[in-house]
């Protein structure tokens, strides 16, 4: 069994931002029915707690900690709870986003900017600075930014959260250029097209999910469970000589588009 033992979580704590719903939940689910104690954060702690308590009902190990990522009180509290709680922080997946502001580049408010780098960029990076230290002590770590095919490419009205998910992909490699010698790995997930609330208005009306959807290799969009499986790879010994990667999980989309109407 040495091979499928690599993807146990047994006796690792694991910190999923954004988790309420959608791919962090999904995630989150995969690190608790591989083993791992799992904190489910999001910014209401009804909402955390809603999840964590159905996670319980499973047989699974979690708790909630409801953390705005983008206040920088709430991210020392939240691993410092974490801590308190379990004693560590062996794996961080920071999947938390926004994107409030879809339109031109020169008509974008700068308060949309900012938000968005808060949230998407700048929250992932100071999360994983205050991990580091616990995972350093406790001989390595697992940390994984969930960014987007966004980041890989230019599509017009995204410029903030292109510029965001780009982002997380280079301080992903950088960490895992400065952290690999206290074996804490870094890597980044990128979906594609996923039925959450965040792409609502890419696949709430039939006609826009069908213009999106047709030149899809697998002509669908993913949900969020399709997620999941990665982070577990990610997270485990399985991808323990793996750091500074880029998983792209799209359906084929961004590097082979079918252009056919077929």
């Amino acid at each position: 069994m040495r091979i499928k033992n690599l993807f146990s979580l047994e006796g690792k704590v694991a910190v999923v931002t954004g988790a309420s719903k959608g791919i962090g939940e999904a995630m989150a689910r995969g690190m608790a029915e591989f083993g791992a104690k799992v904190v489910i954060s999001s910014r209401k702690q009804e909402s955390v707690e809603e999840v964590a308590e159905q996670f319980k009902s499973d047989g699974l190990e979690a708790t909630g900690i409801a953390c705005h990522v983008a206040d920088a009180d709430q991210r020392e509290h939240l691993i410092q709870k974490t801590v308190e709680k379990y004693g560590g922080v062996d794996i961080l997946i920071n999947n938390a986003g926004t994107n409030p502001y879809f339109g031109p580049i020169e008509n974008m408010p700068m308060s949309a900017y900012q938000k968005t780098m808060d949230i998407n960029l700048n929250a992932p990076m100071e999360l994983s600075r205050l991990a580091f230290p616990h995972m350093k002590a406790a001989g390595g770590g697992s940390v994984i930014h969930i960014s987007s095919i966004e980041g890989l490419h230019a599509s017009a009205g995204f410029a903030a959260y292109n510029l965001s998910k780009a982002g997380l992909v280079m301080l992903a490699q950088n960490q895992a250029a400065e952290w690999g010698k206290d074996n804490v790995r870094v890597n980044v997930i990128c979906p594609g097209l996923v039925k959450t609330k965040l792409s609502r208005m890419l696949w709430e009306n039939e006609d826009n999910q069908k213009a999106f959807t047709k030149n899809i290799p697998l002509r669908r969009m993913a949900m969020p469970d399709e997620m999941s499986g990665l982070a577990v790879f990610l997270a485990s010994g399985a991808s323990s000589y793996m750091t500074g990667s880029v998983l792209v999980n799209d359906g084929g989309i961004l590097h082979a588009p079918v252009m056919t109407a077929s």
